[in-house]
């Protein structure tokens, strides 16, 4: 199928579900699956969400509320406290599956209530062949997945949101901050906080695209490979170095295969893939 076959497809399977709230993010995904239901539903028959809690970086929520806001979309703030949860803070594979459950529980509380029949998330066709527990939760929970249903690829929605206007059509991925730590490592408000200022700290000094992964006592950095010279570079080495052990990280070191999304899957094997919540 093209492209506008694709979105067709998309806007066939919205009116089905007549009204929606959306698992907003303000993330590249979620923000154009806003706005292809407002454009087809009308404003009044969406309802976009977002969840709030410690693991939601404040330039991404701030990011979506202008994003909303640009298209006329209701916007309304859901606080969750995944947390609190022992299976989501123990930050084992699964970690997603918990964090989604409780996040998509508490949407469904909001339809209810407002009369709505369908929540609907972000996930896209490209999300089926990469390790995402929050697809499992989405599927437990009975929240539709439109984009994937139309087989919209990342790049299908990149090219779409462009065709928009929206500021996200080329923005990198922006998973949750809970998405930094390494694996056993618990999910502390404290650890989250550390993750988010460490990152913003590289985007004050230039570095658009970069990860900070929280090692506990390691920070590891990745940036694009073009990026090493000026990470490594005297002063520029020495103002991240001494800006990470700041903020409590004893030992700050970079990645030599450089920013990719999901790095600490890398780790995972395939049975513990394929292991169930």
């Amino acid at each position: 199928m093209t492209v506008d076959e694709k979105y067709g497809s998309l806007q066939e399977i919205l009116r089905s579900l007549r009204k929606v709230v959306v698992a907003y993010s303000g993330g590249v995904d979620s923000t154009f699956l806003l706005k292809a239901a407002v454009e087809t539903l009308g404003a009044e028959n969406v309802l976009a969400c977002i969840g709030v809690s410690p693991s939601l970086a404040r330039s991404q929520y701030d990011r979506a509320v202008d994003s909303a806001r640009a298209m006329g979309a209701e916007l309304r703030e859901v606080n969750v406290h995944e947390i609190l949860d022992g299976k989501y803070a123990a930050n084992n594979p699964d970690r997603c599956f918990h964090c989604k459950s409780h996040l998509y529980r508490a949407l469904w509380d909001v339809a209810h209530q407002a009369d709505f029949p369908a929540v609907v998330c972000g996930s896209n066709f490209d999300d089926q062949d990469d390790f995402r527990p929050g697809n499992q939760a989405a599927a437990a929970l009975e929240v539709g997945c439109p984009l994937m249903e139309a087989q919209m690829t990342k790049e299908d929605i990149r090219a779409l949101s462009r065709g928009f206007g929206l500021a996200t059509a080329d923005i990198p991925a922006s998973p949750c901050l809970a998405s930094r730590l390494s694996y056993g490592l618990h999910v502390t408000s404290e650890r989250l906080a550390q993750v988010e200022r460490a990152e913003e700290f590289l985007k004050r000094l230039g570095f658009s695209e970069c990860r900070v992964r929280h090692h506990d006592t390691i920070a590891r950095i990745e940036v694009k490979p073009e990026d090493f010279p000026r990470v490594l570079s005297g002063s520029t080495r020495s103002e991240i170095l001494a800006g990470l052990k700041d903020l409590g990280f004893k030992y700050v070191a970079v990645d030599l295969a450089g920013f990719r999304s999901g790095s600490l899957n890398e780790v995972l094997s395939d049975a513990e893939k394929q292991l169930r919540p």
